[in-house]
């Protein structure tokens, strides 16, 4: 049993506050509230045609949830006053707390409610769609329903927004986070989960505050069998760009949030409209949606415009394999092409058998199908004559037991009613061509590594760039191949040690943090006879040079303030970020796990052999990132290790560049 449990499924509710207390009133009456609302203001004995009481002391029970729509300076007595009599917790509708600058307030608000949850401070409320509980101010767009998706976000207004859709997607809860002093986004989001008849979550987030809470809350969900869906804001963020390395650059913005999602198992999606279609899916098909996808219409325009927007997206349409091109060759006749995607032409327009016959057919040889259906509108038109193609969806369904989508080319092309009329029957309608692609795209999320947790972030702390010379002999303690070199305060120092290297060589100055931008690299050097000064070195690097490079690669790892540690690799040297072919994982991370990250490289095929090439030692990259990563597991006071590059040969790899920052 959560905490949660009074505030979010209450059977009692008190309303303080004049003006909100009314509006929260009216919408517990509007959605049939079955249990005791009780109006608390000091002067009127009645609101809302409720009796209303003086004070807290003066109801005739405790209540298990309260909307407090006071001030903020009475909402802590308020607040007080309520854990003190046992209540089961409170939404703080008030602004003006640590958002508008006044950390002490808000903390003196988190002290008055001590062991009793509060939403918020600044939070529009909680409305619970199940049981007609709302504790919410204002209108809202759902209705009555017995079971659907919960949306939990940390704006109020983006989740208002979200709650006026018309695309067929039944809502549970509503629930606002606020400033989340109290409760936080997991501990929210796991109450709504933990009741059985939600069947998915949609989030709009700002910040994770727990990461290994909601990496344990994503398990939680995957184990219930309920997807989650997620925007995530602030990812074009560039402040962290202003660091001295490329890994900041190409890691920064939102890489580590998509990766940690990625790894967990969550739905990542880009608006209001992808997180609505996605948990569409979720609701009615749960997880793990398949990835062979196939694509029927009656117009090779619509085919052709399905194929061409399915690809930024990563989806295919595999072939048609033979016993279901000869069946449907058999039904549609000589002159329709079978192909994926589908064109099935107007043969069989309004022929029910015949069409549910190439729909189950099609779909029998794949996960999941789309069928491209536009209705006609219906205050000008008459879509009587598209049933017949809509049985057979809800047929191809039944018959295969793969999800069947109805999709909308626009979203305004579909009637909300009747997609409520198909989800009765299980049928999932997407709306909007592009949308639905990006959703389907979406659910098709696999699931995370059961038990992974992230390593424990560590807060920021004052660094200082180690020299080259001394990052790589930290590197070569660690048992990872790095080049024989010497190092000396003075070029005339270094040109004398560098007999003791075998040519050809590569100078270096020390000191700088982009040695090629500085002009401290040279390279191929015979000798270091007649060599001259470099302008701002603070010492000399001398090595010998690295041969039968077949690639060079970016390894960096950071320490994130959220997710712990962050692994970027990718397309190295001084065009690294230009290429800008990276991936990112949180760590831990075996090297199974990151070689796989390797494969989604853009120019991984140059890596592999393309065309006659060598084949780089990928394992071996691999397993110099997890022992970079065991570094910064087992030593804190390493706050970011970039190599750029890592030389690949075909066996092996040498570190010949190293950029280290520590306390």
């Amino acid at each position: 049993m959560s905490r949660l449990d009074r505030l979010m499924r209450p059977k009692s509710i008190a309303v303080l506050g004049a003006g909100w207390a009314l509006n929260v009133i009216e919408q517990c009456a509007k959605m049939g509230f079955a249990g005791q609302v009780w109006p608390v203001h000091p002067t009127k004995s009645e609101i809302g045609g409720l009796r209303a009481y003086a004070s807290l002391a003066d109801l005739p029970g405790v209540p298990d949830a309260t909307f407090i729509g006071v001030n903020r300076f009475a909402t802590i007595d308020v607040v007080a006053e309520l854990s003190a009599m046992g209540a089961g917790g409170a939404i703080c509708f008030a602004s003006g707390w640590t958002e508008a600058g006044e950390p002490e307030l808000q903390a003196k608000l988190v002290a008055a409610a001590g062991d009793m949850p509060i939403l918020g401070p600044n939070c529009y409320g909680v409305i619970n769609y199940l049981d007609g509980a709302l504790l919410w101010p204002d209108q809202h767009g759902g209705v009555p329903v017995r079971s659907g998706v919960a949306l939990v976000s940390q704006s109020s207004n983006i989740v208002i927004n979200l709650g006026m859709q018309k695309r067929g997607l039944p809502v549970a809860y509503v629930a606002c986070l606020g400033n989340a002093a109290v409760v936080g986004l997991a501990e929210l989001a796991g109450a709504v989960l933990d009741d059985p008849r939600v069947t998915a979550l949609g989030l709009y987030v700002e910040g994770i505050d727990d990461a290994a809470a909601f990496a344990a809350l994503a398990e939680k969900a995957r184990a219930l069998g309920k997807g989650i869906a997620l925007i995530k804001s602030g990812k074009t963020d560039l402040s962290r760009k202003a660091a001295a390395s490329h890994t900041a650059s190409l890691a920064g913005g939102g890489a580590a949030s998509s990766a940690f999602l990625r790894q967990i198992g969550v739905a990542e999606v880009n608006s209001p409209s992808e997180l609505i279609e996605t948990l569409k899916i979720f609701n009615v098909h749960g997880m793990g949606l398949g990835s062979r996808i196939c694509s029927l219409s009656c117009s090779g325009g619509e085919a052709g415009l399905v194929a061409d927007l399915a690809a930024p997206f990563g989806i295919d349409f595999p072939p048609v394999s033979e016993p279901i091109r000869e069946r449907l060759g058999e039904i549609l006749g000589p002159i329709v092409a079978i192909a994926n995607p589908l064109d099935y032409h107007t043969f069989i327009w309004g022929d029910g058998p015949r069409t549910a016959d190439v729909f189950t057919t099609m779909l029998s040889g794949y996960d999941a199908g789309i069928y491209i259906i536009d209705m006609p509108r219906g205050d000008r038109c008459d879509p009587s004559g598209y049933q017949p193609a809509f049985d057979a969806i809800v047929a191809a369904q039944a018959n295969t037991g793969r999800p069947a989508f109805p999709v909308a080319s626009m979203p305004e092309n579909f009637d909300e009613a009747y997609a409520a009329q198909l989800l009765s029957q299980g049928v999932c309608v997407l709306m909007g061509l592009e949308t639905a692609l990006a959703a389907i795209k979406a659910a098709q999320i696999p699931a995370g590594v059961a038990g992974w947790r992230p390593l424990p972030a560590l807060p920021p702390r004052d660094v200082h760039m180690l020299s080259e010379a001394e990052g790589k002999a930290l590197l070569a303690s660690a048992g990872i191949a790095v080049p024989k070199s010497i190092t000396s305060p003075s070029l005339a120092g270094a040109t004398v040690a560098a007999q003791e290297l075998t040519a050809p060589f590569a100078l270096k100055g020390l000191g700088f943090a982009h040695k090629t931008e500085a002009g401290a690299v040279r390279l191929g050097l015979t000798s270091l006879d007649g060599q001259t000064e470099m302008q701002g070195a603070t010492g000399y690097l001398v090595e010998e040079m690295v041969s039968g490079a077949v690639a060079e690669i970016l390894v960096g790892l950071q320490r994130d303030p959220i997710y712990g540690i962050t692994l970027t690799l990718g397309m190295g040297g001084v065009t690294a970020e230009v290429l800008a072919d990276t991936v990112t994982l949180i760590l831990p991370a075996t090297a199974d796990q990151i070689l796989k990250a390797l494969r989604g490289l853009r120019l991984w095929p140059l890596l592999d052999g393309y065309r006659g090439r060598p084949k780089a030692d990928m394992a071996a990259l691999a397993q110099l990132a997890v022992q970079l990563g065991d570094m910064m597991a087992s030593d804190a006071s390493l706050e970011e290790i970039e190599i750029n590059p890592v030389l690949v040969r075909q066996k092996g790899a040498v570190a010949v560049d190293a950029l280290i920052r520590r306390v």
